[in-house]
């Protein structure tokens, strides 16, 4: 740089963060208001119209016992939305190393990430007009908008490295990370207001619904376009090609890092162990609404309300966490905070009817937990990765933890189709943390820091 001349690559460089962050702000309203809360029990209240002519709602105390003929499957109508969960994330498993490896051969990734956000939001604003008992719409509709999220998220989390430098990561991933929670529970607020005030405002629930699911999918198509303006198009960086075509070469490179991780057991087994409680984890934020609804009989307001009190816990909860890790070690943090989620799995078993007090006090644990055992797994895996490769394995973990976190979603909808209950769902998932838990305390972090080549930390 000549002497005199600013050097505006720093300035740029912010911009194109701050423009970053907008996209958590958008799809966490998708992610949070309809994935989350609303249009579980909304698609199985059709379901069980469709099968039983009434919904639940407006039928205290009955149940629908008839099955859905999917496909020539037959499927209980609370089972749906966990099979659909399933469905998704299987394809989404096969997808997303083809996803990946086309953005990163791409000039053009901002257009790969807005494509798959604009598609998921298109279908995401359909979901207005299921209505009756249209629940084959209802369930293509969120197949669809699931799977064109997470091949966004792969996208958009593999520009972070294209815009901040090692050491700005953490900052840029944070604060991307909060103002995603921000948006997500700013607009679940605006629909607890609509869904509570649906009478006076001369609408019926589920209209209050529908228009709540619109706005979602509004906020996410609009709040696209600041990253999608904001960030520029790079030239792909020079990568080390599989023989053959784009799926071959994706699928070729997945495979290649699985065997190189065999070189490093504890990564490997930390991994499986994420995969286990993780996915338990995963099943049990996908249920609460539906459990809180057709188990327990809250009504919307009250399901809206618990999942904004999780939110917000969620931050104080890392934040503790990240604490406790300074002075005991991440690992055995994780392990206290996965024995959190067994007790949480069976006190909501025991759960009473109608018992507004214990279910916000659940909560509030699971608050706690979420923010904090995922934030610590993220920093303990990095620990753990050969230097030079954090990005393939990051990469893999991502992948991994949106692609294949499939199980629980199939054993909570299987258990629920047998036993014609959701507590005896919800406490089955005792086992994918009772695994994972038992997997992660097999990993010797000391070890597996210095098998990666990494420093080893102050508190192991």
């Amino acid at each position: 740089m000549s002497e005199g001349i600013a050097d505006l690559a720093p300035l740029r460089r912010a911009r194109e963060q701050r423009a970053w962050y907008w996209y958590d702000w958008a799809n966490s309203a998708y992610v949070t208001t309809i994935a989350t809360v609303l249009f579980a029990p909304y698609l199985t209240s059709v379901a069980e119209q469709a099968a039983c002519g009434y919904v639940t709602d407006d039928d205290a105390g009955v149940k629908c016992t008839r099955h859905l003929d999917v496909l020539g499957v037959s499927v209980s109508p609370g089972s749906l939305v966990f099979y659909v969960f399933t469905v998704a994330t299987i394809i989404s498993a096969l997808l997303l190393p083809v996803v990946g490896a086309a953005a990163d051969r791409s000039p053009r990734k901002k257009s790969i990430m807005a494509g798959f956000a604009w598609a998921g939001s298109a279908a995401a604003a359909l979901m207005f007009f299921v209505v009756g008992s249209d629940w084959q719409l209802g369930a293509l509709l969120l197949l669809v908008a699931n799977i064109c999220l997470g091949s966004s998220l792969v996208v958009y989390d593999s520009i972070l490295i294209d815009i901040a430098g090692p050491d700005e990561r953490d900052r840029v991933s944070s604060r991307g990370w909060a103002l995603g929670y921000l948006g997500g529970g700013l607009l679940l607020a605006l629909n607890l207001a609509l869904v509570t005030l649906h009478e006076p405002l001369g609408l019926s629930t589920g209209t209050a619904v529908r228009l709540s699911l619109l706005s979602a999918a509004v906020w996410w198509a609009g709040f696209t376009w600041v990253p999608y303006l904001g960030l520029r198009n790079r030239p792909p960086a020079s990568t080390e090609r599989e023989p053959g075509g784009l799926v071959r070469q994706s699928f070729g490179q997945l495979a290649a890092t699985l065997r190189d991780m065999r070189r490093y057991p504890m990564t490997l087994t930390f991994l499986v162990a994420y995969l286990f409680f993780n996915d338990g984890i995963q099943t049990v934020i996908a249920s609460a609404s539906v459990y809180g609804d057709k188990e327990l009989g809250f009504g919307q307001s009250a399901l809206i309300a618990t999942i904004l009190l999780v939110q917000f816990v969620a931050f104080g909860g890392a934040l503790l966490f990240g604490r406790l890790a300074a002075r005991i070690g991440s690992q055995r943090v994780i392990l206290a905070g996965i024995a959190i989620w067994m007790v949480v799995v069976v006190v909501a078993f025991f759960v009473p009817d109608e018992n507004l007090p214990l279910f916000l006090l659940l909560a509030v644990a699971i608050g706690v937990v979420l923010g904090g055992t995922q934030a610590l797994s993220r920093s303990f895996f990095s620990q753990l990765i050969p230097r030079g490769r954090e990005a393939e394995y990051f990469s893999l973990y991502q992948a991994c933890e949106r692609g294949t976190s499939w199980l629980g979603t199939l054993v909570f909808g299987l258990v629920h189709q047998w036993t014609d209950s959701y507590r005896p769902a919800i406490v089955a998932l005792i086992v994918f943390f009772l695994v994972g838990g038992l997997l992660l305390r097999r990993v010797d972090a000391r070890r597996g820091i210095l098998e990666a080549g990494n420093p080893l930390p102050r508190v192991v």
